[in-house]
């Protein structure tokens, strides 16, 4: 069976009050469309099919990494019209799965179901739900034996239809074939004056096609977005869910509610994760790692027993075994933490190693440089690492001690075991276990009298 998914998201959705296309405002770091698309790419032989129209252009340019054929709905004429679109690409010996981009939190598994539900393209198959409030969307309309046999948008539907709680969540599963033989009859005499694909059921019933329906696992599954307050509620659903999954995972979590992960987060055992994290892009945590409250985590690992404390932020880092990170760190892209190492409070790490048992404690900015194993980095030190046009780097060795508010002028080395007294600023290499002094020399004035203030 050749499987063309078709996913409308060709309209503004004025309700968000925004100039970006609906479909492209992110849930859990990413757009709308792509985690339909994700869902849909999962099922076996699914050519992709989106049918674009408001903001084309960047939809096209937001949603890559999947094989997509695009179709422009140039004007929004109403979901039976959209999917006409994308048919001319569509495959006549297909099953069409029709989706909807701002409908993000669609399973795999589900529209797996609601294929098997065509049985190879001789039925039409629905996704349908039962509300307790049904008001806004298509009633489903079943005769005295519980076969369907229409949908009612609710502008059109009776008062009597207006009770009925199974509505349709609009996407469906037919055959190309039997698609390419009603869309060209959709009529638009309704309230809305559109092309409507539900009227395709009564067809469907008409040509004695079967329609089945099946219900989703929940009905968040189904929830389509109109608003940011819509969007804001299915992401704290979907945030649920991946807590819930952590959870189980073996992860002690302070607050299931106040975890946010946008991306991939791998972890290993005994993980324990304060409130108000946010974790980006792809990032594992490994056995024992504690995460203190406010950190965010971008496309980082973090080593076994490694503890990172509260409001630190850590971006393409990597961190060995029981390194301590924080509070208030900086870990940028390039930071290499081998074992035991620490970055401290107020401390700020680029492209640079920090030894095995190497301390950057407090107040300090380590660039472009390279600490071997057991340095003590004093306070308030920094690695003058740039003049304004290129980058330098500045070499460390074991064991050396570095004083505090000291700077380091690259390109500079600092040999094993050396010293660099506190308030040095260093401009040239100091060799193994030499002490380097690089200050004004102290005067002491007796009997200075401070000034004082004029009446």
């Amino acid at each position: 069976m050749t499987l063309a998914v078709v996913t409308l998201a060709a309209g503004k959705g004025s309700r968000m009050k925004s100039d970006l296309p609906k479909v492209l405002h992110k849930l859990a770091g990413k757009p709308m469309l792509a985690h339909v698309l994700q869902s849909a790419a999962q099922l076996p032989q699914a050519r992709l099919h989106v049918v674009i129209g408001h903001g084309a252009e960047a939809v096209k340019e937001q949603i890559t990494g999947f094989p997509v054929s695009w179709a422009l709905q140039a004007e929004q004429k109403g979901t039976g019209h959209a999917v006409a679109m994308a048919m001319p690409e569509v495959a006549p010996d297909a099953t069409v799965l029709v989706l909807y981009g701002d409908v993000p939190l669609i399973r795999t598994d589900t529209l797996q179901k609601l294929l098997d539900e065509t049985h190879d393209g001789h039925a039409l198959a629905l996704l349908t739900v039962e509300l307790a409030d049904p008001t806004g969307y298509g009633r489903i309309v079943r005769d005295d034996a519980g076969n369907i046999q229409a949908i009612v948008e609710h502008k059109d539907a009776s008062a009597e239809q207006h009770k009925i709680r199974e509505v349709n969540t609009g996407i469906l599963a037919v055959s190309a074939r039997l698609l390419n033989e009603w869309l060209p009859k959709l009529s638009a005499n309704n309230a809305q004056g559109e092309y409507y694909l539900t009227d395709i059921i009564a067809m469907a019933v008409d040509n004695g096609v079967a329609v089945r329906a099946i219900h989703p696992h929940d009905e968040h599954e189904v929830q389509g977005v109109n608003d940011r307050l819509q969007l804001a509620a299915l992401e704290r659903v979907y945030q649920r869910g991946l807590a819930d999954e952590l959870m189980r995972a073996g992860v002690s979590l302070a607050d299931p509610a106040r975890i946010d992960v946008r991306g991939s987060l791998k972890v290993g055992n005994d993980v324990v994760i304060d409130v108000g994290c946010v974790f980006e892009g792809e990032v594992v945590l490994e056995d024992g790692v504690h995460i203190g409250p406010y950190c965010v985590i971008k496309n980082s690992r973090i080593g076994a027993g490694t503890e990172v404390e509260a409001y630190s932020h850590l971006d393409a880092a990597v961190t060995a075994d029981a390194c301590h990170i924080g509070p208030y760190a900086r870990l940028r892209p390039g930071a290499d933490l081998h074992t035991g190492a620490k970055v401290g409070n107020f401390c700020e790490v680029k492209k640079s190693v920090i030894g095995t048992g190497s301390k950057v404690n407090h107040l300090t900015y380590i660039g472009d440089a390279t600490i071997g194993r057991n340095a003590n980095i004093g306070a308030g030190t920094i690695t003058c690492n740039y003049d304004g046009v290129n980058k330098f780097k500045t070499e460390i060795g074991d064991e050396a001690f570095i004083g505090s508010n000291s700077s380091l002028v690259a390109p500079v080395s600092i040999g094993a075991g050396a010293t660099v007294a506190a308030g040095s600023v260093v401009t040239k290499d100091v060799g193994a276990t030499e002490l380097a002094v690089a200050r004004g020399k102290q005067r002491n004035v007796e009997g200075w009298q401070r000034p004082q203030k004029k009446s």
